[in-house]
């Protein structure tokens, strides 16, 4: 979990800078809290571990009126579950996780840092008759924060869509780790030749001809590491 309370905010790069230039799809009348607002709370209390809705909410609940001035409001009470609900839902997710994303960026650096790549269904996400939404995220190991995400298609797989994903992100120095699906020629190969990055894969029986390789060569493991020394 990361402490918000040490998250850059209100300065000039700051969380509450970047959320002014979101576009409030709401209608004028009747809004007591800025779409500024709103976003940041859900931010900040799903940095803080909130995976829900009502949970957001309750995070809100705890805060102080400092707090939710810090954040943009300028009521002494935060905004209701219903409203952080219907007010998220509107907002197009694609453009918001892209600045979020990149404020992100810029708040932890990611040389030196340790990365996951994960897939996974969204089981509840969909109707009956409708292909459950896959998702490939990178997570920051330490923080359990998600960094960036890319819907996987019905047509395609994660393998091509990891090199995707990860090439906006600023690599150099990172170690990624992925599942035993990810242990691809072209992907250590991407890795380590344009991202600059190092990785750990694993290697499993399903793979017959690299797992006999690594017998041969009587490796336990092996450092894949770009530098020459």
């Amino acid at each position: 979990m990361i402490d918000v309370n040490k998250l850059p905010l209100e300065k000039e790069g700051g969380l509450m800078q970047l959320l002014k230039t979101l576009v409030d799809p709401r209608k004028p009348r009747g809004v007591r809290h800025p779409i500024s607002t709103i976003v940041a709370i859900a931010v900040c209390a799903a940095l803080s571990g909130a995976q829900s809705f009502a949970a957001i909410a309750e995070w809100a609940e705890g805060l102080s009126s400092e707090a939710l001035r810090m954040l943009g409001s300028k009521r002494k009470t935060p905004p209701s579950e219903p409203t952080i609900r219907r007010t998220l839902q509107k907002l197009d997710a694609g453009h918001l996780d892209e600045k979020i994303g990149q404020w992100m960026l810029k708040t932890f650096p990611l040389a030196g840092r340790n990365i996951a790549v994960d897939g996974k269904s969204l089981r509840g996400a969909h109707n009956a008759d409708q292909r459950p939404p896959h998702l490939l995220s990178a997570i920051l190991h330490k923080e359990a924060v998600v960094i960036a995400q890319i819907d996987v298609e019905k047509k395609t797989n994660e393998i091509p869509k990891i090199r995707e994903m990860l090439d906006p992100l600023p690599l150099q120095d990172a170690v990624v780790t992925a599942d035993a699906l990810h242990t691809q020629k072209e992907t250590a190969r991407f890795l380590v030749e344009e991202k600059e990055a190092d990785y750990l894969f694993i290697a499993k029986d399903n793979q017959p001809t690299l797992r006999q390789d690594i017998v041969d060569l009587n490796l336990d493991a092996f450092p894949p590491c770009r530098h020459d020394n």
